[in-house]
């Protein structure tokens, strides 16, 4: 995964729609306590097909930032 400011670069099974919006989720951290996912809202700008070592065949898939939250675990506000 490649992610800057006004967007990202990854890999998916599925090939979306271009031009498309997409709703994607990224997790800052998975170590320790409790991991920081953040629930993200763009557009699909290109998607290519690539052969992935553990994937297999996947989609490379450059998808705007456009809108954003933090997501809390369930299991934590219980």
């Amino acid at each position: 995964m490649n992610i800057s400011s006004t967007g990202v670069l990854f890999i998916a099974s599925t090939e979306p729609d271009l031009g498309g919006p997409i709703e994607y989720v990224i997790t800052l951290s998975s170590e320790g306590r409790q991991a920081v996912n953040i629930r993200c809202v763009g557009k699909v700008l290109r998607s290519e097909r690539v052969h992935h070592a553990v994937e297999g065949r996947s989609f490379q898939i450059a998808a705007t930032l456009e809108r954003y939250e933090f997501v809390r675990d369930r299991r934590e506000t219980a």
